[in-house]
């Protein structure tokens, strides 16, 4: 087991990895911005360093400036978190180079599944459905326009590398799938340094289902159940649950399947995401496997009682797994709704500042994750999440009502944020009865695909 870790990672995950850390008895470093000096990361973890200004480029993407504090602190374990390196295979392989390990994939899982059209190939190869379209980068206009007449339309373009929603652009027609290919790619480029492309059938009205994976250095891999990430806007997830309204024990059994095989064919291990399209008809497409924890393992945390954040430190130093799949059971109904520094009435304005009142939700069934407090001020420089809701019923309409609960006793003033707009979602009649698509808050909004 690891001595101490160095959290390459600020907000709400910093703070849930340096609480897992030393309930395993391993010191931490945190790292920070000159933004997040009073950070609540900071106070928490044994060690911090200062590693550049506020810009996440300047900081918390400034690979020589961690790798140097993790060298000054003697760690021998680097936790990324999600977002920011998370991902990166290069930063992954640095680690390696340097003997600190990595606490998540290998810098090669990493590039394979990083390319969404590499690893769609291996899934083919595994069997597993993948969405109809292209099977390599698209070159120019003709090959998009080729793929999307023997598909069909809609379409979608998407990026190659990366996610959240950035370089995708839903398309119904030769005009709009000529301009979105170059925005898309010039999208992409900026945002992951890529440009490449593809073009794949869009699924109308699908449900987002995604599986979480535990593997071990051993060869062992099991799944932790679903989670429905379903409500979502312009890609970017709002609210995810576990289990999904949409699966059964019958489909639960064959897509947790395919998502182990999915994870042994990319030969991954520790903890990662399978995550799939369902359509109303019942067939499931792979889109993605995410090499990271997710945002919002919490939700099946609290279904199964297993500490993801601990099992992929124990994966990470070697340790087999301690579970079998028979092991797995799920337990009620867990709910989390992500409470964002956003304004929804002003298309999601960011809404940075100084929290002057802050009184979280609390009592039986209840869970926040957060790195905020009165006081805190907000900076403009980052992702706007400022905390985590999650709740437990024993079924899903009690876990509904525990949420709507939650919701009026949260206050973070005077910012705005996506609390009203959640507690909108929670009175819906087509939420209330599991009724949705990754469409429902474009409809709710009056919002439009962009």
């Amino acid at each position: 087991m690891f001595s101490k870790i160095l959290i390459a990672n600020r907000g709400e995950i910093a703070v849930r990895i340096i609480r897992a850390c030393k309930e395993l008895g391993i010191r931490t470093v945190a790292v920070y911005s000159e933004a997040d000096r009073s950070s609540l990361h900071v106070r928490l973890a044994d060690e911090a360093i200062c590693v550049g200004g506020p810009r996440p480029d300047q900081s918390y993407l400034n690979i020589p400036a961690i790798i140097s504090a993790a060298e000054i602190t003697d760690v021998d374990g680097i936790h990324p978190g999600y977002g920011f390196l998370a991902e990166n295979a290069h930063f992954a392989e640095i680690c390696e180079s340097c003997n600190v390990t990595f606490v998540g994939p290998t810098s090669k899982a990493i590039g394979l599944l990083g390319d969404k059209l590499a690893a769609k190939d291996v899934m083919r190869k595994a069997g597993i459905p993948i969405i109809p379209g292209s099977l390599a980068a698209v070159k120019n206009k003709e090959d998009a326009l080729q793929t999307a007449r023997r598909v069909g339309y809609p379409v979608i373009v998407k990026a190659a590398a990366g996610g959240g929603g950035r370089g995708m652009r839903i398309c119904h027609n030769d005009v709009r799938l000529v301009s979105a290919l170059m925005i898309c790619q010039s999208e992409a480029e900026a945002s992951f340094g890529k440009g490449d492309v593809f073009v794949e059938k869009y699924l109308q009205q699908p449900r987002h289902i995604e599986f979480q994976i535990l593997a071990d250095k051993h060869g062992h891999t099991i799944h932790l159940g679903e989670r429905d990430c379903t409500i979502q806007r312009r890609h970017q997830k709002l609210i995810e649950e576990s289990p999904s309204p949409a699966v059964d024990s019958k489909l639960r059994r064959k897509m947790g399947d395919m998502a182990v095989r999915a994870a042994k064919a990319a030969g991954y291990t520790t903890v990662g995401t399978v995550e799939f399209l369902l359509d109303r008809d019942g067939n499931f497409y792979f889109i993605e496997m995410n090499t990271r924890i997710q945002v919002e393992h919490p939700v099946t945390e609290t279904v199964t009682g297993i500490d993801l954040i601990k099992e992929q430190i124990r994966a990470a130093a070697g340790e087999p797994l301690r579970l079998k799949q028979e092991d797995v059971t799920l337990s009620g109904w867990a709910i989390e709704c992500r409470i964002n520094a956003a304004d929804p009435s002003n298309g999601f304005s960011p809404s940075p500042g100084r929290i002057t009142m802050y009184h979280e939700p609390g009592g039986p069934g209840i869970r926040v994750d957060t790195h905020i407090f009165g006081g805190y001020e907000v900076p403009p420089y980052y992702d706007s999440l400022l905390a985590k809701l999650i709740v437990r019923g024993q079924t899903r309409q009690e876990a509904i009502r525990v949420m709507q609960r939650a919701l009026e006793e949260f206050f973070i003033e005077p910012l705005r944020t996506t609390i009203p707009l959640h507690k909108q979602i929670f009175s819906d009649p087509a939420f209330w009865r599991g009724q949705f698509s990754t469409d429902y808050l474009d409809q709710l909004l009056g919002e439009r695909e962009a």
